[in-house]
């Protein structure tokens, strides 16, 4: 299973989420043609899709952390750490090589910065309410 994919099971939004930035979704038999932008990938909106509720992530997350000091809003360790997933050097370049990361993978530093504003964009695009100064 992708890390992704497993951040968005911890976050309760696995069984509505989408499948990881490199597979190509599943086929399902629902009579209808998935709606589709330009370049034929699958439109996101920011909004949960029809019947789907969102989660709010900051909520989530706050309610997780209880007295832990994680700084979850600003740290792709700490976030990875609350959520019980491994939080690595190996398992972060991993997840920045799912995410598409173009950078360095030495610069950790770099690369731990875009991964955490990846993640956030990518938990809004698959149904989570994240607030707006962690979307910047």
């Amino acid at each position: 299973m992708s890390l992704f994919r497993s951040i968005l099971e911890k976050l309760g939004l696995g069984s509505h989420a989408a499948p990881s930035a490199d597979a190509a979704p599943a086929p399902q038999n629902t009579g209808t043609a998935p709606t589709t932008g330009t370049a034929g990938a699958p439109q996101t909106s920011g909004a949960a899709p029809a019947g789907m509720s969102q989660v709010d992530v900051a909520q989530h997350l706050d309610s997780l952390s209880g007295a832990q000091q994680l700084n979850w809003r600003t740290s792709i360790v700490d976030l990875l750490k609350l959520l019980g997933l491994d939080s690595s050097l190996a398992s972060r370049k991993e997840l920045a090589t799912e995410l598409h990361y173009t950078g360095s993978t030495d610069d950790s530093a770099a690369m731990n910065t875009w991964l955490h504003a990846q993640v956030m964009k990518k938990l809004a695009e698959n149904g989570g309410k994240v607030p707006a100064d962690l979307l910047d």
